[in-house]
């Protein structure tokens, strides 16, 4: 027994030594080019009552993934904040006179399920069954969409459900930084710059205020339908047609123009005894689809975007500051912003941001050298191709193109768009546009150790300051 246990301790510590030996008689290879990317064939039409649909013929498995996308978002929510949200949730409660559990069991006997979400401009309703009940699971789609019950039994628990999740957010530094920092880049008279609900709104809510939020906001003319994956193209066009053929057209969309208010400004959030400081930092940019919307998404995979980032690399593998800092560009209708966010340890928070501020002046003056924005190059191209390698990518990149009105060959071109930035675009867009005239920052945390060294930032000499309780 003794023989075997020794035996087993030493296959056991021969495991262990093995991946080490490995790695270091094997260096990690280099990110090679991706390979071109090829849309799958696409087809669209259009109803008479305004709504279209987009089939995408993909892969091999015997699935259909449907989503229907209604203009129906939070950006439609007027002085209700996050109505859409309980029209949604709401939504899930019954249609048609059948239950939720009912309606559950039919997606369930189709190999899969039917999911809501609400967005900041849609409200979408997507399913992924197996082909065969393609037509079925519209059907079902078309009686949630078109016929929702909104049973008034139900109305109370979902509002304080979602009451509660407000209420959650506004104990958290995540949501607090990213509502008030969406006021300062939009101001809150403008959807996109609305913070969460207070409670005492949400309580004033009512079920009438519910479906007139539904009667103002859905319709055919409204809507668009993406259909992906291997399915019998006749039989679906004509159940989407007798689904939702004879739906009215409904009111037409309206989000109201938007532009980024800009800087410099920084707002200071009081959270005594945080043991961390959140914060959001940000510069508008280029709107997609424009050239130096490209040259943005190399910079910024670069800057703060990927693991192996400069600020990544520097804050929280360098330093230890920070667990998950992180950067990307966010796309509103008529407006782009790039935000680097972070959790930095309370002491740093201050050597932190000359940190941040420093790889940001590098980048500027510096061009980078072909083995680090090459490797980005091929990561980000690599990287779009397993993003459109299942059906569920594929209508997400779709659906995108179409929202924002993207040229038809947009995503076919992508690739080649990302590899023809140059080093020396790199340096040049950051320049740009990371100025620190327009600069947005917000920080929540404990302003008794942080906040006078965070007034006295020479980068934020010029910034008006919003300090709360002042």
């Amino acid at each position: 027994m003794l023989r075997s246990n020794t035996i087993l301790m030493a296959a056991a510590a021969a495991l262990m030594t093995a991946p080490l030996a490995f790695s270091q008689a094997l260096p990690r290879p280099d990110i090679g080019p991706a390979p071109d990317f090829e849309l799958p064939e696409t087809t669209t039409i259009g109803l008479d009552n305004g709504l279209e649909v987009t089939f995408i013929d993909f892969g091999l498995a015997p699935k259909v993934n449907i989503s229907v996308q209604v203009l129906a978002g939070n950006v439609f929510d007027g002085e209700n904040t996050y109505m859409a949200d309980v029209v949604g949730a709401m939504m899930e409660e019954g249609a048609g006179g059948e239950t939720p559990e009912s309606i559950a069991r039919a997606f369930a006997s189709m190999g899969g399920d039917m999911n809501v979400a609400v967005g900041m401009h849609t409200t979408g309703f997507s399913a992924n069954v197996l082909s065969e009940f393609g037509p079925e699971a519209i059907a079902r789609m078309a009686t949630v969409i078109r016929q929702p019950d909104f049973p008034e039994s139900e109305f109370n628990r979902i509002l304080q459900a979602q009451i509660r999740n407000m209420t959650i957010a506004r104990s958290q530094p995540g949501p607090i930084a990213s509502e008030a920092y969406a006021g300062l880049l939009y101001g809150e008279d403008h959807p996109y710059g609305q913070g969460i609900p207070d409670e005492g709104q949400m309580d004033a809510y009512t079920l009438d205020q519910v479906r007139a939020f539904y009667d103002a906001n859905f319709g055919a003319a409204r809507t668009r339908i993406y259909v992906a994956g291997r399915f019998n193209h006749s039989e679906m066009e004509a159940a989407i047609r007798n689904a939702f053929g004879d739906w009215d057209a409904g009111p037409e969309a309206d989000i109201p123009s938007a532009s980024i208010i800009g800087g410099p400004v920084v707002r200071l959030i009081d959270r005594p005894g945080a043991p961390q400081a959140t914060v959001r930092l940000g510069y508008p940019v280029a709107p997609i689809g424009t050239e130096d919307a490209f040259r943005m998404t190399v910079m910024n995979a670069i800057l703060g975007g990927s693991f192996t980032s400069r600020l990544t690399s520097n804050l929280r593998e360098e330093h230890g500051w920070t667990y998950s800092p992180g950067s990307g560009v966010t796309n509103r209708v008529g407006s782009s912003y790039w935000t680097f966010n972070a959790d930095i340890s309370t002491p740093n928070t201050i050597e932190a941001f000359a940190e941040i501020f420093s790889e940001i002046q590098t980048l500027q003056i510096t061009i980078p050298d072909e083995e680090e924005a090459g490797g980005m190059r091929n990561w980000l191209s690599g990287l779009f191709i397993l993003q459109n390698a299942s059906t569920g990518g594929l209508i997400g990149q779709i659906s995108n193109r179409d929202f924002f009105g993207l040229p038809e060959d947009y995503l076919e071109t992508y690739v080649d768009r990302i590899n023809s930035v140059s080093n020396g675009d790199i340096s040049a867009v950051a320049a740009e546009y990371l100025q620190p005239g327009q600069m947005v920052v917000v920080v929540v945390g404990d302003l008794a150790t942080i906040g006078e060294g965070l007034q006295a930032f020479p980068q934020f000499a010029d910034a008006e300051f919003i300090i709360d309780g002042e």
